[in-house]
């Protein structure tokens, strides 16, 4: 399983926005010569993320577009939906109707939803603002720590309640 190469493109996008920009304006060719993306990649992924309402454009001279919140307050989730659509591990796994044959005999579905549930709440709990953070781990990741900003013991304590 794995998110769409857009989707980690505008993860790359908004956390150079969100060093670069704080309050002030970024526009895409800046952001796309920083972040190593091509400027139409760039260009659509500003288009998608100001479409979801997490960047605001500003026209005329000396326009571009910053970030509508802080970078505290936009998560993973936020991002990766804006690009992708709602984290959706199956078909089944929304809260919504879906178009499979076995929906109404099927045992594994809400399994399926806990786990669905669990990823979105794990990609809820990281920021821009934390990914600002040094993670001094060489697997980049060390759950043990209280301050990191993705505690994988609290993100399972989260869904099960």
């Amino acid at each position: 399983m794995r998110m769409s190469s857009l989707a980690d493109y505008a993860v790359v996008l908004m956390s150079a926005a969100a060093r670069h920009c704080g309050g002030m304006r970024c526009n895409a060719r800046a952001l796309a010569t920083e972040t190593g993306l091509p400027l139409p990649t760039a260009q659509k992924l500003v288009s998608k993320l100001s479409a979801a309402g997490l960047i605001e454009s500003v026209r005329g001279a000396g326009g571009g577009f910053r970030l509508s919140r802080p970078p505290a307050a936009i998560t993973l989730a936020d991002i990766v939906e804006a690009v992708d659509g709602p984290i959706e591990i199956t078909v089944c796994a929304g809260d919504h109707a879906s178009d499979c044959a076995m929906e109404g005999s099927c045992h594994v579905r809400p399994h399926w939803q806990i786990v669905n549930r669990t990823i979105r709440a794990a990609l809820s709990g990281v920021t821009l603002a934390s990914l600002g953070q040094h993670v001094p781990t060489s697997l980049g990741l060390d759950p043990e720590r209280p301050e990191h900003p993705l505690d994988l013991k609290k993100v399972g304590e989260r869904t099960s309640t």
